[in-house]
């Protein structure tokens, strides 16, 4: 599930999908990402069910490869709730509309506070999931939306509850509810410790 700033890596290899990159990056490199309803097994190769609510992205680096298909990086811009399917072939297109975000002032003693404590939380996450302690720093200077969505993509978290967060309009409520929900995980104890893949780079990108 893609989050606003934060970096996907995406490989396309189905004829429908390599299409619509080929498109895609004559188009301005936009391509909106959505979740699969349950069951989508049973029609996956037809037109299965989706939530109506996805994360609007741009292709930043694309490479091509020798079979016809595509690595890519994929980085978040804006939430959207999908309105209407325009078209089910050759790939499946549709109407979006953008979802507004409440603003948030980075320089905010309270928001710097917020970002102290989300970053906190983050390391002890790292940590207990087993990552070295050298690569678990978070850096802070980082924006404070980047953290946020960082730790809510990287999460080990259900997909009703990263919808549930991606449909949060306030980053600063989102920034508390996966602040909380982290530290409830940390609390019981159930992390299983293996090498994490949440660690943000300098653009909150999650590797």
């Amino acid at each position: 599930m893609l989050f606003p700033h934060i970096g996907m890596p995406l490989h396309i290899f189905e004829l429908r999908y390599r299409t619509m990159i080929r498109d895609a990056l004559s188009r301005g490199r936009l391509l909106t990402l959505a979740t699969l309803k349950p069951g989508w097994e049973a029609d996956y190769y037809g037109s299965p069910e989706f939530h109506a609510l996805g994360c609007l992205g741009r292709i930043e680096e694309v490479e091509w490869l020798p079979n016809d298909c595509y690595n890519l990086r994929v980085v978040g811009l804006a939430r959207v709730n999908f309105t209407r399917i325009v078209s089910e072939y050759p790939y499946r297109a549709a109407r979006v509309e953008v979802l507004p975000q409440h603003p948030y002032p980075e320089d905010d003693p309270l928001i710097q506070l917020e970002k102290n404590a989300l970053a906190g939380v983050f390391e002890r996450l790292l940590a207990a999931l087993g990552v070295d302690p050298l690569q678990a720093h978070v850096d802070r200077s980082a924006p404070y939306g980047a953290l946020v969505n960082a730790l809510c993509a990287g999460a080990d978290l259900s997909t009703d509850t990263r919808l549930e967060l991606l449909a949060i309009d306030s980053v600063v409520e989102r920034g508390t509810r996966i602040r909380e929900l982290t530290e409830q995980r940390l609390r019981s104890g159930s992390l299983p410790r293996r090498e994490s893949r949440l660690a943000p780079d300098e653009g909150g990108e999650c590797n």
